[in-house]
């Protein structure tokens, strides 16, 4: 087995050595649970690589949102360039699951708008677990939902050998059977296409294709090549394709599969007649009869992962399958931001449930339906062996399963202490923080503002914007490329202010933070509880100059708690200093470039190009920023550099349509 090869600049220093080999003893004792408890800044990161690269397991690494995910993603691909480090997360940019409103006698069917990249990088997440042990991934936790079997998804997998014994018909046909389509003229990912003894592949899960020359009735050789310019890169030997989606099923599994399903839709169809529901059963009947139909032209219908039960054969309660299926029985969990993550994966089932079963109560849906569903948190535990919860503030469902244990890790190698925390009164607010935001903007240092509301970070980011700052709001109704963009664009300081709520709370590593203000500090709630309050301070925590704002009128319970933790952290860091005569320095760290990210937030419109001033457009200027847009957009096309024009000209669209709808004042977006 390749071992994990852990390459960095950096050795591990202050508490992170003791760390390592308290997390990796813990592994060797067959330790079920651990916690580490770093601090913003202590470098959890990189102990949890060298963990896994003592350890030589693959691991499953699990984070509360996409934007850490990809963070995450990032910095331990940086630190494991010749092992497999992948990205799994969920691939819907948009999605409304199908639902059923009683009341209103409302059908609301599935929409959803699925990320192409990200599939990419789901399937080749999975490929690569099933080829190599040198693996880790990176998930949001859309990784304990169903997922296609894994021993179908391996079982038809097309090997290519050169010299293997394979007709041209033989591998059209097998290619088909795992949902790739043929397309002579579209070759994008996912899709062959046949030109005499050359057969083209565009594997679903790569960025290169593969061109298969056959001699007669074999293979004779395998070409790996460039799919934009054709150009060859490279010969192969042996070369797997696994299938285009995760969702397969063999035809043998496929015929049983319908068999189980017309059994089961005619004992509903009793059911729901015995009970006087002749509507429901009229509605099921038509809708099941429709995928059945589809599915055995086809193989495939609308809303497949509604019969995954009967597809891959479990019985009724049956936990479905998901990304854990696809590791080895051996591999590592760790759960980061753990007292977030671990309520988020306890949380899953229920809501899911409980919209599936109106869908089957009103005849939309057959009862296996409700088995197409995220793990039950228990059965989430029991698929795990070992897990290390990462935490500046552990919750109590860790601390219960460690019994109160924890390896601690509260001194920073740079000697940066806990910042600042001042307390100000609400009254005068806004004057007194654009007078700290002018301060810090002076030294080109960033400041981030927390708020209560989603309307509030968007009126309070305007009101800078008005004041003559360059600020952005971030919250869940951005989607996940465009949040990755806009921290890219924060760290390399094309703007200076970022306002936000939940997501500027765990894990964000951005250094140049040296001002972290907090609105309504003094509202108790989970918004403001002390997890949550030394969470957010821990932003600033980063860099030599940090300082936290309070805006409160009193002190709460929660306040005086985390303040009070922070004290306890701070002592012990300057001791260390002083100790050590170490004179504490702002982290220094390259942006972390997640060039796949930026190349498809790109091509997909979702970044706007750094020469368009949108981020102070207003009613004045706006006929002056489109005239602008335009002549850069025709400068592009004179070029021929047209991905570029295409860029600009979907940034006219936009503002047109909010010129339309008068919504030009509130548009943020990151440039």
């Amino acid at each position: 087995m390749k071992g994990f090869n852990l390459k960095s600049d950096f050795k591990p220093a202050g508490d992170q050595p003791q760390a390592v080999r308290e997390l990796t003893e813990g592994l060797a004792l067959g330790k079920p649970h651990q916690v580490l408890l770093g601090v913003t800044g202590s470098g959890k990161t990189f102990t949890m690589a060298n963990v896994i690269a003592k350890a030589g397991k693959p691991a499953l690494v699990i984070s509360p949102n996409k934007i850490l995910a990809a963070q995450l993603y990032a910095e331990l691909k940086a630190v494991f360039p010749d092992n497999a480090v992948e990205y799994f997360i969920s691939y819907y940019d948009y999605y409304q699951p199908e639902a059923y409103v009683p009341s209103s006698d409302t059908y609301i069917e599935k929409d959803a708008d699925i990320n192409d990249h990200i599939d990419r990088l789901r399937l080749k997440a999975t490929s690569s677990l099933l080829e190599r042990k040198d693996v880790v991934i990176v998930a949001s936790v859309s990784c304990i939902y169903g997922l296609g079997s894994p021993k179908a998804y391996k079982e038809l997998c097309v090997r290519l050998e050169k010299g293997q014994k394979k007709s041209r018909e033989t591998l059209l046909s097998e290619l088909v059977r795992i949902s790739y389509e043929r397309n002579e003229v579209d070759f994008s990912r996912g899709k062959f296409r046949a030109k005499g003894d050359t057969v083209e592949i565009f594997p679903a899960y790569l960025e290169t294709a593969l061109r298969v020359h056959l001699d007669g009735d074999g293979i004779e050789k395998i070409t790996e090549i460039d799919p934009l310019t054709m150009e060859n890169l490279r010969e192969k030997d042996r070369v797997y394709v696994y299938p285009a989606r995760h969702f397969v099923t063999t035809q043998p599994t496929l015929e049983r599969a319908l068999k189980d399903i017309e059994a089961e839709l005619k004992e509903r169809l009793e059911v729901l007649r015995a009970g006087g529901k002749l509507l429901e059963a009229q509605r099921l009947e038509q809708r099941t009869r429709f995928d059945l139909e589809m599915l055995r032209e086809t193989g495939v219908c609308h809303g497949i992962e509604n019969y995954s039960r009967p597809l891959s054969g479990r019985k009724p309660g049956e936990r479905p399958d998901c990304l854990m299926d696809y590791f080895p029985d051996d591999f590592l969990v760790f759960i980061d931001e753990s007292h977030v993550t671990v309520p988020q994966i306890g949380g899953m089932y229920e809501g899911d449930r409980s919209r599936k079963q109106t869908l089957v109560d009103y005849g939309f849906r057959l009862p296996s339906a409700v088995d197409n569903r995220p793990l039950k948190f228990p059965e989430f535990e029991a698929l795990v062996k070992q897990t290390i919860y990462l935490s500046a503030t552990p919750g109590p469902y860790e601390l219960k399963k460690t019994k109160g244990e924890i390896v601690e890790q509260v001194i920073r190698p740079t000697g940066l202490v806990d910042p600042d925390v001042v307390i100000h009164p609400i009254r005068g607010q806004l004057d007194h923080l654009i007078q700290e935001i002018g301060s810090r903007v002076k030294r080109k240092e960033r400041v981030l503002v927390n708020t209560l509301t989603k309307r509030l970070s968007e009126d309070l980011s305007e009101y800078l914007i008005e004041k003559k700052f360059k600020a952005r709001y971030m919250h869940s109704d951005i989607d996940t490329m465009q949040r990755i963009e806009i921290i890219k664009n924060f760290r390399q300081g094309v703007f200076d202010v970022l306002v936000g709520i939940n997501l500027l709370r765990e894990g964000l590593d951005i250094p140049e933070v040296s001002l972290v203000a907090i609105l309504d500090a003094d509202k108790e709630g989970f918004l403001r509880s002390d997890t949550t309050l030394i969470q957010i301070c821990g932003r600033a925590a980063r860099n030599v100059n940090g300082k936290v704002i309070l805006y409160a009128d009193s002190v709460t319970g929660s306040m005086k708690r985390a303040l009070d933790e922070m004290s306890r952290r701070r002592v012990k860091q300057l001791k260390y200093n002083a100790d050590h005569n170490i004179t504490p320095k702002t982290i220094v760290k390259a942006v972390a470039e997640l060039e796949e990210f930026q190349r498809e937030a790109k091509k997909e419109g979702l970044a706007l190009l750094r020469s368009a001033p949108l981020e102070r457009l207003t009613a004045k200027n706006l006929g002056e920023v489109v005239e602008g847009i335009e002549a850069k957009m025709r400068e592009a096309a004179d070029r021929l550099d047209f991905e570029t024009a295409a860029a600009y000209r979907d940034q006219l669209f936009e503002i047109r349509e909010m010129s339309a709808q008068k919504k030009f004042k509130e548009f943020k977006i990151a440039v």
